[in-house]
């Protein structure tokens, strides 16, 4: 999977997910959208909490050393107070650049804050609203923070109560956990077609393809 510019999954990887979308529609009156988003947010707050976290732990190491320790300490407190602030540095740049250290330092509380809220504005942007029967529905993908957001329109949400989408999220994240996100989301789309489906959101006779089934990678 490329995971560089917007482009995290390879050519192939897109032609399938795109035509299982196409295959799932072919059977459901649903328009499903599938869109992917390597970050809902930049998390500098997250940034800063690190940085703060290694100040704080590398000033404790010192007192503790100094004050119940015969250990030599070769620098002089200025010193030591512009070694902690190095490692302040160090820390902002440890949750900077790595997702897992960026991921605790966020919080789970704040990363669904953050994914929920963009996965909102996908669905404006997107405009799966725009339906002849309110039956859009964006299947919305974070990788830094592994989430997956389910958002179906009023058509969608009057016939499919929320808890049913339980198993189209769990098999977009056992993609992710497995390194294998583009099968995941394919096993996704396949589950949302018959998921509607079955809830009496079969395709009619004058059904037309309302929204793009394109692979909406940002």
């Amino acid at each position: 999977m490329k995971t560089h510019d917007t482009n995290f999954f390879t050519t192939a990887e897109v032609s399938r997910i795109e035509k299982a979308v196409s295959i799932a529609e072919e059977k459901t009156s649903g328009e499903i959208v599938p869109y992917v988003v390597s970050k809902s947010d930049d998390y500098e707050e997250a940034e800063w909490r690190g940085g703060f976290i290694c100040v704080v732990v590398f000033l404790a190491v010192v007192v503790v050393l100094h004050e119940f320790t015969d250990i030599w300490l070769p620098f002089e407190w200025p010193s030591m107070v512009l070694a902690g602030l190095l490692t302040g540095i160090i820390g902002i740049l440890l949750v900077k650049f790595i997702p897992a250290v960026k991921r605790v330092t966020a919080g789970q509380s704040l990363m669904e804050e953050r994914v929920g809220s963009k996965a909102a504005e996908a669905f404006l942007l997107e405009e799966v609203f725009q339906t002849r029967d309110r039956t859009g529905i964006l299947l919305f993908l974070s990788l830094l923070e592994r989430r997956v957001v389910v958002l179906g329109d009023a058509g969608i949400n009057a016939k499919v109560e929320e808890g049913a989408w339980s198993k189209v999220v769990e098999k977009i994240l056992q993609g992710i956990r497995s390194g294998r996100a583009a099968d995941g989301l394919v096993d996704a789309i396949e589950q949302s077609g018959k998921l509607l489906e079955q809830h009496g959101l079969s395709i009619r006779s004058d059904d037309k393809n309302e929204l793009s089934n394109s692979l909406r990678q940002r």
